[in-house]
């Protein structure tokens, strides 16, 4: 019997991918020569459950890779071996390259095993494990022993597929030992009734012959020996004159027991076979384009979510029914009461349920987080400097899809803290701060959003450097004045950079405006305070979900646009007197001690038909890239939720818009992106972050 272990695929991946985070946690905490053995016991368990399951699976790659390296944690383990830093440096470089195969195995691609052979041939070195040379014969090589001849006895528990395990394989891999003699008992097997197609009911006795010593056997069944029987033995030896235990369990089980040569034909099934039959490459090539060409992607749900859900919807079945009875009721008075309560209900019930939705995709930003630890210590070995990393707020939870696409402008964030921001230990004690640097990682939910931190006790930015570069890159004038926050708002322009030289850690100019393009994707904003020699903070805010917008209704001429409620600062009527024009055809409000631009929605986007005079209009403030803009508008109609679906993706990308959604009444509304709008009303200086009004801010009257 054969079961398709492709099903299993994606599980083994997601499980292994874990042991790696595992592993890779466990050595970042690992100090040389004082080995912990929880913690070594924990990186041992994680690689042999790697290498159990690729070998089931039939990635060899991933299973003769991680073989070697097994043998050295179980050196370690067993007290054989010192671990030392170069140890945990190269184990470190094998978690990366396990995920490089596991990856490519998980695209279906063919693994690029180039990194993986150096490292082995390095783990080799340190064992002592010498290659034979390729002249050797096979009963020369070092590997080989006399030839002797193994019974094998397999009996796998009937719950063995059920643990992802298939026979065939470990057949396959005995057969490529010697030659193998195969026994195949199914006097277990029961009636079709009772015969469950998950559960196995054969066993096996193989006989193989070969060169090989025992202990490559046991390494077969090792994956398995607490879900089958497994006895092996030289023939000659434990075996001469005795039955097998197989043979006896499953007479016993059809309450008789018997030798061999007295069993019926069609009791075992005898085959000689110099290599077993499993599942050639044609068959499995014709299995994965059976497959879904793209890889699955699954999360792991709490169950006290899903009891949640479950409730929610139970409550929404006993609304329906409760609406339902009322709809078969003659219409009076006190139906239509009922009715609107059923309505109400309805909606709290809808409400509910999607909010407990929305939390089964919510994660802990842990899964960030840890990624940093491994980070941080690499740069820091490479720059030469000590530091700690402190890690807050790590339960705080949000969107899934948020939390993978703020991991790189993160990592750039965070390696810029340890390039630019800390100082080098001889520094620091030079400057009366302990040598050891800190970086601090922390999140914490504000509102509706979640609000990440990214902390150093650096030197801080350095505002005077930062200016004479963007005066000698040409972004401010030598008579500008700018305070110290909008000097340090100047990094994260375009090609902006105050690195002497060019690094593969920082430099290149090329960072900084795109952690800020990258967030501001997400509805997100990101700024940055900083004091010399006492460190600087990057703060990076963020809605909790992309697929849910809290959003102002605004209405210009007969249309109805979204506003984030998150961009919103206020909304007022227009004092005109109070309004003045810069240049040709830019209105400015004063508003306490700022100048703010006002946004003609419907001229942007060329509506005809709305209210053009300032004082019958109202005017929402609204702010983007640390500046503030006013939109005129209509009138403010209500606030609501609503559920964005992508205008890229379903008609093409527009300008000033970031999505769209359906109201109540079926008609689409655009949603407003801030960002772009200001871009598209060309009020920003060309290749600046500034706006026209600060570049002519002294021609207001």
């Amino acid at each position: 019997m054969s079961i398709d272990l492709s099903q299993f695929f994606e599980v083994f991946f997601e499980e292994s991918f874990e042991g790696l985070d595992a592993m890779e946690s466990e050595l970042l905490n690992l100090e040389p020569g004082k080995v912990d053995s929880e913690t070594i016991n924990t990186i041992f368990r994680a690689a042999h459950s790697i290498k159990g399951g690729s070998g089931t699976f039939g990635f060899t790659s991933v299973s003769d890779f991680t073989h070697v390296l097994e043998t050295l944690l179980d050196q370690v383990r067993d007290g054989q071996r010192n671990l030392t830093t170069e140890h945990v440096n190269l184990l470190l470089k094998s978690v990366d390259c396990l995920r490089t195969l596991l990856r490519a195995l998980q695209a279906e691609q063919e693994p690029d095993l180039a990194e993986a052979n150096e490292l082995r041939e390095k783990f080799e070195e340190i064992l002592g494990i010498a290659e034979a040379p390729a002249t050797t014969t096979e009963s020369e090589s070092a590997t080989d022993l006399a030839e002797s001849t193994y019974q094998i006895d397999f009996k796998p528990k009937p719950h063995l597929f059920k643990t992802g395990n298939e026979p065939l394989y470990m057949i396959g891999e005995l057969g490529e030992l010697g030659d193998l003699e195969t026994q195949a008992f199914h006097d277990a097997l029961p009636d079709i009734e009772q015969l469950h197609p998950d559960e196995c009911f054969l066993s096996w006795r193989f006989f193989l012959t070969t060169h090989k010593d025992q202990k490559v056997i046991e390494e077969i069944f090792e994956w398995v020996e607490d879900d089958a029987e497994i006895i092996i033995g030289v023939c000659g030896g434990i075996f001469d004159g005795a039955s097998s235990s197989i043979e006896k369990q499953n007479n016993e089980q059809q309450g008789e027991v018997e030798s061999p040569d007295k069993q019926s034909n069609d009791s075992p099934t005898s085959t000689a076979l110099s290599n077993p039959a499993v599942p050639s490459k044609e068959s499995n090539k014709k299995a994965e384009a059976q497959k879904n060409t793209e890889t699955s992607t699954s999360i792991r749900v709490g169950i006290d979510k899903v009891d949640s859900l479950i409730n929610m919807v139970g409550e929404l079945v006993i609304t329906q029914a409760m609406l339902s009875q009322i709809g078969e009721q003659e219409v009076t008075e006190s139906t239509i009461t009922a009715l609107q309560e059923g309505l109400a209900q309805l909606a709290h019930n809808t409400r509910d349920l999607q909010e407990n939705v929305m939390r089964i995709r919510m994660l802990p930003i842990s899964f960030v987080f840890s990624r940093f630890p491994r980070l941080v210590r690499d740069i820091s070995q490479k720059l030469n400097k000590q530091v700690e990393l402190k890690l807050l707020g790590e339960q705080t939870e949000l969107d899934k899809t948020v939390m993978e696409k703020i991991s790189d402008p993160m990592v750039h964030l965070v390696r810029n803290s340890l390039d630019h921001g800390l100082e080098t230990p001889e520094e620091r004690i030079a400057a009366g701060k302990d040598p050891v640097g800190t970086v601090t990682l922390n999140a914490f939910h504000q509102g509706g959003n979640i609000v990440i931190e990214i902390m150093d006790d650096g030197q801080g930015l350095n505002t005077e450097k930062i200016r004479r570069k963007a005066i000698a890159n040409g972004l401010v004038q030598e008579h500008d004045e700018l305070s110290a926050d909008e000097i340090n708002e100047l990094i994260f322009m375009p090609g902006f950079s105050t690195a002497d030289e060019v690094s593969d850690i920082s430099g290149r100019g090329v960072g900084m405006d795109v952690v800020r393009r990258n967030i501001q994707a997400l509805n997100g904003s990101v700024e940055v305070a900083s004091a010399k020699g006492a460190g600087s903070t990057f703060t990076i805010r963020l809605p909790l979900t992309l697929a849910i917008l809290d959003g102002q209704l605004v209405q210009v001429a007969e249309h109805t646009y979204i506003i984030p409620l998150i961009s919103i600062v206020e909304s007022l009527q227009i004092d005109i007197t109070k309004v003045s024009r810069v240049g040709k055809d830019l209105d400015v409000l004063r508003l306490r001690d700022e100048y703010i631009p006002i946004l003609r929605l419907y001229d942007i986007f060329n509506h005809h038909g709305a209210i053009e005079e300032l004082d019958k209009t109202l005017l929402v403030v609204v702010e983007s890239d640390n500046h503030k803009v006013g939109i005129l508008v209509d009138d403010l109609l209500a606030q609501q939720q609503v559920v964005i679906k992508s205008l890229e993706a379903n008609y093409q990308k527009v300008d000033g818009i970031s999505g769209a959604t359906i109201l109540g009444d079926g008609r689409v509304s655009l949603i407003v992106d801030i960002s772009g709008l200001i871009k598209l009303s060309g009020l920003k200086r060309p290749g600046t972050q500034e706006l026209l009004v600060e570049q002519q801010g002294n021609e207001v009257a």
